[in-house]
């Protein structure tokens, strides 16, 4: 459901443009991409958990959002952060 915060960094670290870059638009949505999977787990177990599944479909929100943002400022980067996540066609 959550991820760790050793997991967290590791995310950080591979996503981040510059050492202290925490809140790029690739970093949140590499983020919420794992936290998305966690809870993807957790459903597929706990199918009747409607409360995880309205927090999933905020976070497939959120991250929507975000990719429609990238999408605009610079196509490039939206196909780059795709393709490493591993999301979408």
């Amino acid at each position: 459901m959550t991820i760790t915060k050793e997991r967290k960094q590791e995310v950080i670290s591979d996503y981040r443009h510059e050492d202290n870059d925490t809140g790029s638009p690739e970093v949140q949505i590499a983020i919420l991409t794992e936290r998305i999977n966690g809870l993807t787990e957790h459903m597929r177990t706990h199918r009747k958990d409607f409360g995880s599944r309205r927090g999933l479909l905020g976070l497939v929100s959120r991250r929507r959002r975000l990719l429609d943002y990238v999408r605009g400022k610079d196509p490039q980067r939206y196909l780059d952060i795709i393709g490493r996540l591993g999301i979408r066609k």
